[in-house]
Formats: structure tokens, C-alpha cells, sequence
């Protein structure tokens, strides 16, 4: 969905306005929200990439809980929502 924002000089009109004007029209056709949504966006991981970060997550966590049990590690108490 491409939205081109277009003005043009009228005659009695100066370039302040004129830029003015313009930003208005961009502000109001919410191109720049959209822009700034997806001006970070990453590329999708392969296959074989998220399956790693998976097994890096699940080793992560058997050593916390094993250092927890062990008593070398407090465990984290969660925070109450209002």
C-alpha cells in the first residue's frame, strides 16, 4: 500500500508554507508510523539458527535449575502485577 504525498504552490504562497503543508499531509496519512515500524525489522532465522537458540535456552535452564537446587543460585521470585 504505497501512499504518495503530493502538493504544489499555490500563488500567493511561500516555501515555508509550503513545507508546512506538506508535513501536515504526511503526519496525517500515518506514512511515517508505519515506516518507523518496520525500520528495524530483522531477517527470519533459519531452520537450523532457531533450533540452536532453542537448545542454547533449554541448556540455559537445566543449569539454572541445577544450581538452584544445589543452593549456589536464589531463585527468582516473580513480581506481582497491580
Amino acid at each position: 500500500m504505497a501512499t504518495n504525498v503530493e502538493v504544489s504552490k499555490n500563488s500567493n504562497e511561500n516555501n515555508t508554507g509550503i513545507i508546512r503543508r506538506f508535513t501536515r499531509r504526511v503526519q496525517g496519512s500515518g506514512i511515517l508510523p508505519r515506516v518507523r515500524s518496520i525500520r528495524y525489522a530483522g531477517r527470519n532465522l533459519s531452520k537450523y539458527t532457531r533450533k540452536r537458540q532453542a537448545l542454547k535456552s533449554i541448556r540455559r535452564k537445566e543449569e539454572v535449575e541445577k544450581l538452584i537446587k544445589l543452593g549456589k543460585m536464589v531463585e527468582k521470585q516473580g513480581r506481582r502485577r497491580r
